[in-house]
């Protein structure tokens, strides 16, 4: 027995012994991972197969209903310019049908005066200083820049 002790303790005997628990540990975490590995892998690529086939069926339906929201709110917003256009437009519709507020817009944007009364135009002097040309196309009446083509137009021909 003294013999078998002393090969217990031994260096050499320890280093196999500590070789053969390795061997051992490695070949059962091998064996863990190989059983492991391949009883997660079916789930994992079930679980992958069941997640992409629920993406691709819910991905148009979910578009769909985003872009139907958006074009809602567009048209909810079009419809809420619109009333507001509607009552702008009750409002002066119902100005002009006060006869003072129609007498008082003739008067002032076609120089209508009343029957004894006597028109004047007071000409500002710094506006008098312009040329008609210098005035642009949209501050001009229209028969002006009719006029001024017909003359750009002979005064090419020479």
């Amino acid at each position: 027995m003294a013999v078998k002790d002393r090969d217990r303790f031994s260096t050499t005997t320890r280093i196999r012994l500590l070789g053969e628990q390795t061997a051992a540990r490695v070949y059962r975490s091998q064996t863990r991972r190989q059983a492991r590995r391949s009883r997660l892998t079916g789930r994992a690529a079930l679980l992958a197969l069941v997640m992409c086939s629920l993406i691709v069926a819910l991905a148009w339906p979910m578009r769909q209903y985003v872009s139907q929201r958006a074009e809602i709110e567009d048209l909810q917003r079009e419809q809420q310019r619109t009333r507001e256009r509607v009552e702008r437009l009750r409002d002066a519709k119902a100005r002009w049908q006060d006869d003072a507020y129609a007498e008082q817009q003739i008067r002032q944007r076609l120089h209508y005066v009343m029957p004894g009364e006597t028109g004047f135009i007071v000409v500002d002097p710094d506006a008098a200083k312009q040329s008609r040309t210098d005035l642009g196309a949209a501050d001009r009446p229209w028969y002006a820049n009719v006029w001024d083509g017909v003359d750009k137009a002979d005064d090419s021909g020479r």
